[in-house]
């Protein structure tokens, strides 16, 4: 993997990560595909709304329908009909979050499956070697994503376990990758103290990785905090490797971690908002189910490119999520995807032609605007 910065403008940066499986043009938008499929999408769809990379989930491969399945199957990329590059979580968070009676220890999670409570150890080797199964083209680094609040204890004892495992996943890596040309990227943990923050960083590139993510945050932490972490931890990572946010988030979340120099973003966001009717613009968001829609004929955004964006009226939407049809999930999800991805598109833009700060300006009084009057 070769990362490639094209201009900066102040902290905001543009660049191109380049993968055995294809370019990847920075800031980027990861669609999750939890499970092998970005929920109601086909994959020709997302790629043609110029997403360059999706994210595949560890923990539910895994468990259903298995990662030597998959592997026998021809990969994640022939699995799913995706022709580019695949990153993976490690599967870490889904363990603490979704598996029932997890135990940590030094050696990693043993737990029970969410499924059918058959019983697991997910160790930072099988972490790494499930995501080469996979044919994952950028893998994580196992961690605990450490809980929020913690006390400063409970963060440094996290972070440093996350360390060790870390650097147990570096030598994993070395063993299965063999010269294939895919990347690891380690995870900052810390919490929310930044002597923390700055420890795991220097740890990391002590170990050194393809790319670095932080971690940890979305967690319930609140944005504004979640910003001042990124405030002290970003200038702590190298410049010349890519830096990835880890699940986040709201358009606004992205502008600003963008502003910061943040790199990669995934999120289930846009996915599940419009499986429950909520729609992103420009003019900020859309509750479809709202009844001021009913007679509604505007459609979400007539200028988007998305089929989804500008031909369908807001009143058959409304109609749609009203009767629980499922294309109104459809539609809500094929527009969210279209909108973020035109995002991260006109910020590299802006970026590229150093106007981003006058592109943040106008997005915020876009969002602050509403969607109240005629687009």
């Amino acid at each position: 993997m070769k990362f490639t910065l094209h201009n900066s403008d102040d902290k905001a940066r543009t660049g191109v990560i380049e993968t055995p499986r294809g370019d990847i043009r920075t800031p980027a938008f990861m669609p999750v595909g939890t499970a092998a499929t970005v929920k109601a999408m086909y994959p020709e769809q997302v790629r043609e709304l110029g997403a360059d990379i999706v994210l595949g989930n560890t923990y539910h491969l895994m468990l259903r329908p298995g990662a030597e399945e998959v592997a026998a199957l021809g990969g994640l990329q022939q699995f799913m009909q995706w022709d580019g590059p695949i990153l993976t979580d490690s599967g870490g968070f889904q363990v603490m979050s979704l598996s029932k009676l997890a135990k940590m220890s030094e050696e990693g999670v043993r737990f029970q499956s969410h499924l059918d409570g058959q019983k697991y150890m997910l160790t930072p080797e099988r972490s790494i070697e499930i995501q080469t199964l996979l044919g994952a083209n950028i893998r994580m680094v196992l961690d605990e994503c450490t809980p929020f609040p913690a006390t400063r204890e409970q963060a440094d004892k996290s972070m440093q376990l996350s360390m060790r495992w870390a650097k147990r996943s570096k030598q994993a890596f070395a063993k299965y990758d063999a010269g294939a040309g895919d990347a690891l990227f380690g995870i900052v943990q810390g919490s929310t103290y930044e002597d923390l923050r700055h420890e795991s960083a220097a740890q990391l590139q002590d170990i050194g990785f393809d790319g670095y993510a932080v971690g940890g945050l979305a967690v319930g932490e609140g944005q504004d905090m979640m910003l001042q972490v990124l405030d002290y931890t970003v200038p702590a990572l190298p410049q010349d490797k890519p830096r990835y946010l880890m699940g986040v988030g709201t358009p606004d979340d992205l502008v600003e971690a963008v502003a910061r120099g943040i790199d990669m973003f995934d999120c289930v966001m846009p996915t599940r908002a419009g499986r429950h009717g909520t729609a992103y613009t420009w003019r900020g968001k859309v509750n479809i189910r709202n009844a001021r829609h009913a007679a509604d004929t505007r459609p979400l955004d007539a200028a988007s490119m998305c089929p989804a964006s500008h031909q369908y009226g807001r009143a058959y939407l409304h109609h749609l999520h009203r009767c629980g049809e499922y294309l109104g999930a459809m539609l809500l999800t094929w527009h969210n995807l279209a909108f973020y991805q035109e995002l991260m598109a006109a910020m590299r833009d802006a970026i590229a032609e150093n106007r981003f700060d006058s592109f943040r300006a106008e997005f915020k009084a876009g969002q602050e605007q509403g969607d109240i009057d005629p687009l």
